[in-house]
């Protein structure tokens, strides 16, 4: 019998277990897929390393840093701005803070006013001056309201933070919550965007590489779960536990704890290859037009080279909203016709790699979600839910869940 039997290897669950290992409790951790992860996860396709969408590791989470070993991870760092198409040109914008050379070039930018500047700079000095329990316990709103009461023009927010949320929310409406965009506006404020140099899919691998041999089962996909007597298996075999942990995604703890369904967040990611690189620089390009359909892209090879075999370049198109459902062929085609406009007939010479589509990426956090830090939810005796569904969509929320859920069943007895 185990103390405890974790269903779900994703970053909730691995942090779960590594937590409940610390303190000396016996632990399995269950995974219906073959690797750890959850939906961080990278596939190796002729050489060149492909996250399963677009996705990146802020390294100012706390829980990240707690956790893990960004030596190891080798964690390479995106340029603290963006290039922001506008008027058919680019437009550069950067944090001063943290590359004060670029300041004059963000101030002149046609990408908003002066005034809108200054404001980006009072808003990251006040959400800094908070604490992360504070921004969680704001009034809420959503984002888009939230930008308009801090004094944004209609410019400003069209050209640049739809693009740019677009790709943190996944959405180009902004109705996400304004805690949310308070609260990722300050880890951006405070460290970088970074990819690990062997792929996202790195960190999950690093998390399970900690658990003691044989303590994670991959290929094991739970049918049942019952506290006190333990998970059955679609094999039919049955694991004892005196607690379980259901740290799966939102539709797996609906099926097997009975908690609230959600809705999700999609989106799809063309990778295309060439030899050259359209941009020199690891900076995210946005759209700042809305024509998309491609919201944002990003050169991974230029960030991390070792995403691309040498000689080659990775680049990674991101679609969301009602583009991301459009046929395979149809949304490629759209989007050469958009990246044409933007880097010239080379376009038309790249290779395409794959399209990802990734229909549950993020738990919707629209208001009155008041999604939390993170808040431990104890369903029945025995039975605990963790994940990013029950805190913040992000990896600081799923791994700040683990923790918390562990420390609970430990002061549980």
């Amino acid at each position: 019998m185990h103390d405890v039997a974790v269903i779900g290897a994703g970053l909730a669950g691995l942090t779960c277990a590594r937590s409940l290992v610390r303190a000396g409790k016996s632990v399995v951790v269950l995974e219906a897929n073959d690797a750890p992860g959850g939906r961080v996860r990278t596939d190796v396709v002729e050489g060149f390393l492909l996250d399963r969408g677009f996705q990146v590791l802020l390294d100012a989470y706390p829980e990240a840093r707690r956790e893990l070993d960004y030596a190891a991870l080798d964690l390479c760092r995106f340029a603290p701005g963006a290039l922001v198409r506008r008027g058919g040109r680019f437009h550069r914008i950067v944090d001063p803070f943290r590359a004060p050379r670029g300041a004059l070039g963000t101030v002149l930018a046609q990408v908003g006013s002066i005034a809108d500047k200054l404001r980006i700079a009072r808003f990251r000095s006040r959400v800094r001056a908070s604490t992360l329990d504070a921004l969680f316990h704001a009034d809420e709103t959503t984002a888009q309201q939230a930008l308009r009461e801090e004094g944004f023009s209609s410019t400003m927010v069209d050209a640049f933070f739809r693009s740019f949320y677009g790709g943190v929310f996944l959405e180009r409406e902004l109705s996400t919550s304004s805690r949310m965009l308070r609260f990722t506006f300050r880890m951006f404020s405070e460290g970088s965007a970074t990819i690990p140099s062997r792929g996202m899919g790195a960190i999950g691998t690093q998390l399970a590489g900690r658990l003691p041999s044989g303590a994670l089962r991959l290929g094991s996909r739970v049918e049942r779960a019952e506290p006190k007597r333990g998970v059955t298996l679609a094999t039919g075999e049955t694991i004892e536990a005196e607690a379980i942990v259901v740290a799966a995604d939102a539709d797996g703890a609906s099926a097997l704890a009975g908690s609230p369904k959600r809705t999700w967040r999609g989106t799809t990611c063309l990778y295309f290859t060439t030899e050259h690189a359209p941009i020199d620089e690891p900076i995210l390009v946005l759209d700042g037009e809305g024509q998309g359909p491609v919201n944002h892209l990003a050169v991974l090879s230029v960030v991390a080279p070792s995403y691309a075999p040498v000689g080659a370049h990775l680049v990674s198109a991101n679609v969301v909203g009602e583009a991301a459902s459009l046929d395979d062929d149809v949304l490629e085609a759209s989007a050469r016709a958009q990246l044409g406009e933007w880097f010239g007939p080379a376009v038309a010479r790249w290779q395409l790699l794959r399209v990802v589509r990734v229909p549950h990426s993020l738990p919707r956090q629209d208001p009155p979600s008041a999604p939390s830090e993170a808040r431990i939810e104890r369903n029945g005796a025995g039975l605990w839910i963790a994940g990013d569904h029950v805190a913040t969509a992000s990896i600081q929320g799923a791994m700040l869940s683990g923790r918390l859920t562990a420390e609970a069943i430990v002061a549980a007895g």
